[in-house]
């Protein structure tokens, strides 16, 4: 190949060299939307790196960070799939997980069996890999909420990290737990999936402690693009990245935005619900505003009418990075624009989570939106890997 392919210490480390950071939100099955997009920066790259079949993003990417389906995207990549090969295995887990039974309908117990997604996950990932083992190619970042201590865990492969190895009283390293687990975690949506329970302390003399946790989006960071970067550039995480527009490149891949507005309902649990589901989207357009406001965009979008795009906004007065968002509105007027058949479904049920029968939709819509949107100058030369 024409351009040097690094191990996962040399992703980590900090040489000089421009970085590249790839950041995958959560959103249930609509993270098929997501693989649409990626398959045209796939192949965008792979052609300005001369066009090989072998070309993986997981060679372009330093850190591959993702929250609950994006975890599962993310750490596939950061394995040395292709795009396409992660399409496929999409469509495959969304078919036998998302599977509806009348038992649990009737009952208190989550909508779905989480076996089956544990299964899927030990068969995609192996059992036996951890997340410091040496399967994982590029740097891996999955956002967590331990629900029994109320805080997001981001967990990572760097192995400089503070709690990658264990420690003196018992506590297990990050590293030394099962990548499948971790995964399994950021995706146990409360009311869809049981918790995951994880041992973090342990050993012969040490009782077992486990720790309680649940989806990475019930937490600020279901768009973990913000979490990346305060992880590669702030002190305290052993990365510490170098920051400007020329240095770091972040890249964040939506699963589609949903109408905000919320209805009224006439029972008041659905009506806390959907306005649960609103406090959400206001963190995530918190978190693009910020995102846009420290940064040069060449995708900044209208955050609002009275902000605009910040193109004249800095809050540093020097951009920290590079920063470019790519995400589809599942609102009707601009699927109409992007899909004018797509315009005449009932486009409401696309921001569902768990419809498998979705998915061929949302993959179609996230190829048209990255034809649309991503272009070839979005990914600066200065990014571009070094020769061999």
């Amino acid at each position: 190949m024409p351009y040097q392919i690094l191990s996962r210490d040399d992703h980590f480390r900090s040489n000089g060299r421009p970085k590249r950071i790839l950041a995958l939100d959560g959103g249930g099955l609509r993270g098929i939307l997501s693989l649409g997009i990626l398959e045209e920066i796939e192949g965008l790259l792979r052609e300005r790196h001369g066009g090989g079949e072998g070309f993986r993003l997981c060679h372009y990417f330093d850190l591959i960070a993702g929250t609950s389906t994006g975890a599962i995207i993310a750490a596939a990549l950061a394995q040395g799939r292709s795009v396409g090969e992660v399409r496929d295995m999409y469509f495959r887990l969304g078919q036998r997980v998302f599977k509806r039974s009348p038992f649990r309908q009737l009952t208190l117990r989550a909508r779905y069996d989480e076996q089956a997604l544990v299964s899927e996950l030990k068969d995609l990932f192996g059992e036996d890999t951890t997340l410091g083992g040496p399967r994982l190619l590029t740097g891996l970042l999955v956002v967590i909420k331990r629900l029994d201590s109320g805080s997001p865990w981001p967990v990572s492969n760097n192995p400089r990290g503070r709690y990658f190895g264990a420690g003196d009283n018992g506590r297990m390293g990050n590293g030394e737990y099962p990548l499948w687990q971790v995964v399994r975690a950021s995706t146990a949506a409360p009311s869809y999936f049981e918790p995951e329970s994880i041992t973090i302390m342990g050993g012969p003399s040490v009782s077992p402690v486990t720790g309680n946790f649940v989806d990475g989006g019930v937490s600020p960071f279901n768009n973990p693009a913000l979490q990346a970067l305060m992880y590669a550039a702030l002190e305290g995480y052993r990365v510490c990245w170098e920051t400007g527009a020329d240095k770091l490149l972040l890249v964040s891949i939506g699963t589609g935005m949903a109408d905000p507005a919320v209805g009224k309902a006439k029972l008041a649990a659905s009506h806390a619900v959907r306005a649960l589901m609103s406090v959400l989207q206001d963190c995530a357009v918190l978190q693009e505003t910020m995102l846009q406001w420290m940064s040069a965009s060449p995708t900044a979008r209208t955050m609002d009418r009275e902000l605009g795009e910040l193109s004249r906004d800095l809050i540093n007065g020097a951009p920290l990075m590079n920063y470019l968002r790519y995400n589809v509105d599942l609102r009707p007027s601009c699927l109409h624009a992007l899909d004018p058949k797509v315009a005449a479904m009932d486009t409401a049920s696309l921001s569902a989570m768990d419809a498998p029968g979705n998915m061929d939709v949302l993959y179609r819509l996230g190829r048209l939106a990255a034809s649309r949107d991503v272009r070839d100058t979005d990914f600066g030369t200065v990014f571009d890997l070094p020769l061999a």
